[in-house]
């Protein structure tokens, strides 16, 4: 750690590695150069088979040879979108955009037509990389759905097709563009106070070095097999996941689908030495290794993070692994990590705080009313400046103001206090949004779907507290006045018709009254109290 002590809620800045000016595609020629024979990329399919292995001097080759396909095709900073699962042809299209140049929009694979339609037209994305299908959901009929509303994207890509996806060798050889540190990566969504989901524009520099620096708190090195089981669409997945191994010259092992019995399996076979999952994700592993234990020696690390982690988790989870379990703390907004625990920390401060900022990273916990810095100890916003902040949202300069400050804050919307050593502790959110197994949902956009069934005279969504997803959705209802209330089946049918599975609320209560403010606002919290522990 650190050794600090501070006299205010703000942690200066601290020296670590130097901060790199480079793209995330030189980083990847550079491994190639450096390790051309060395284990980049091991993929595992939906059924726990093994679909493949790269080296660096392959991964290079295969990220290349997309890249000049699409540099023959798009101009530098074109928006191109992807839909898929976590397989291996998602990594070479990170790779092969930032190699060429273009910007990558993720795409959650359980959107529905409405969703996506929504984050195609935003982000002006001119193609679409996508799979037939992902659990039942037919994304290339959605795509195609799609491609008739929004007249920006001509083009659509069947990853799953190897001919459309790499295309024939280009005759003549494309020089790719040079790429900058600074230039736009990604375009990732995410939930926003309108209710509609808002485009964080990360850079390569944010992503690759906020990887970097997260992976050396971690203990990673070339020697080390990162388990990427977390969605490739998520900061998690395509920062972290993909740019922590690529950081040490270490491997990937990439699960397409989440299945504890499988994960458990392939860490057991592959050796894993590090990953990082969500709270839901972990309760998963370690229910399935107490119907069937496996060999699990050769865990290091492990880092927990995407919602609040429960103090009884983490110490489950360190006794059943026999190794530290960090916590790492950050939003979408900042690439994603903002600050995240030491393995040697004290148990107290592993299970009670998220730890103390990244390197380059500062942190303050400002007075939501005055922006002041608070006293020590004192509740406030969580804000933190540097590198790894978005540099918009994109098209949407109002929703940049409110988040990034004229002194370049970037306030995330919990709230949380700071010790005299700079550990930060969570305490909740200034933003009603609900996390759910680490994936934001946020009230309005359910709330709006909710709303237009003519039955509904009012709605109001809140986080409800679950044990194993940490929040679940619950939907109030008011009934229009003389009708029959929908039963629990049809309220689902209609939520699913329009919302993607994991947005369909979990919980229905009919309300004759709402809790109201003087102004006449529904106080949510009121709602959260009146269902506490009784669901």
């Amino acid at each position: 750690m650190y050794q600090l002590q501070l006299n205010h809620s703000y942690f200066p800045a601290q020296a670590g590695k130097t901060l790199l000016s480079r793209s995330i595609g030189d980083d990847l020629r550079m491994a190639a150069q450096s390790a051309p024979d060395r284990i980049a990329l091991i993929a595992y399919n939906a059924e726990g088979v093994l679909a493949g292995q790269w080296t660096y001097g392959q991964l290079l080759q295969r990220s290349e040879q997309l890249a000049r396909h699409l540099a023959a095709q798009y101009a530098k900073g074109a928006r191109i979108a992807v839909c898929a699962p976590n397989i291996p042809e998602w990594v070479m299209l990170e790779y092969a955009a930032a190699l060429a140049g273009l910007v990558l929009v993720t795409i959650n694979p359980s959107f529905q037509l409405a969703e996506m339609s929504y984050v195609i037209g935003q982000s002006k994305a001119v193609a679409l990389f996508y799979v037939s299908s992902c659990r039942g959901n037919p994304i290339g009929n959605i795509a195609r759905q799609v491609q008739a509303v929004q007249p920006a994207l001509h083009t659509l890509v069947d990853m799953q097709d190897e001919h459309a996806f790499h295309g024939a060798p280009v005759p003549v050889p494309v020089q790719l563009p040079r790429v900058s540190g600074d230039d736009a990566a990604q375009i990732q969504y995410t939930s926003g106070t309108t209710g509609f989901p808002k485009g964080a524009v990360l850079t390569h520099r944010g992503l690759l070095n906020n990887a970097r620096l997260a992976a050396d708190r971690l203990g990673m090195d070339e020697n080390s097999r990162y388990l990427n089981m977390m969605p490739m669409f998520h900061t998690a997945g395509c920062g972290l996941g993909t740019l922590m191994p690529l950081a040490v010259r270490g491997r990937v092992i990439l699960v397409e689908q989440f299945n504890p019995r499988q994960v458990n399996d392939i860490i057991e076979r592959e050796q894993v030495s590090c990953l990082l999952g969500v709270p839901t994700m972990l309760i998963g592993l370690l229910e399935d290794l107490q119907h069937a234990p496996r060999q699990h020696a050769s865990l290091q690390a492990i880092i927990a993070g995407g919602s609040m982690v429960p103090r009884s988790l983490l110490t489950h989870a360190m006794q059943q692994w026999g190794c530290p379990v960090q916590v790492g703390y950050g939003q979408t907004e900042t690439s994603p990590v903002v600050t995240q625990t030491f393995a040697d920390d004290a148990l107290e401060d592993l299970c009670d705080t998220i730890g103390q900022p990244l390197p380059h990273t500062e942190v303050a916990i400002l007075d939501p009313a005055t922006n002041a810095i608070q006293p020590l100890n004192v509740i406030g916003e969580i804000c933190a400046r540097g590198y790894m902040a978005m540099r918009e949202y994109n098209d949407n300069p109002e929703a940049t103001a409110a988040t990034i400050d004229a002194s370049g804050w970037l306030h995330t919307g919990d709230l949380g206090s700071m010790d005299a050593r700079g550990y930060v502790r969570i305490t909740g959110r200034l933003k009603e949004m609900i996390i759910r197994g680490g994936e934001n949902l946020f009230p309005a956009e359910i709330e709006n779907v909710m709303q237009s069934h003519p039955a509904i005279a009012e709605v109001a969504v809140v986080g409800i507290p679950d044990n194993k997803w940490g929040e679940v959705v619950g939907c109030f209802i008011r009934w229009e006045q003389g009708v029959t209330p929908l039963t629990d089946e049809q309220l689902s049918a209609h939520a699913l018709r329009h919302l993607s599975p994991q947005k369909k609320p979990q919980h229905w209560i009919t309300i004759e009254a709402w809790p109201l403010t003087g102004s006449g606002k529904i106080q949510k919290f009121r709602l959260r109290e009146m269902v506490g522990g009784s669901l």
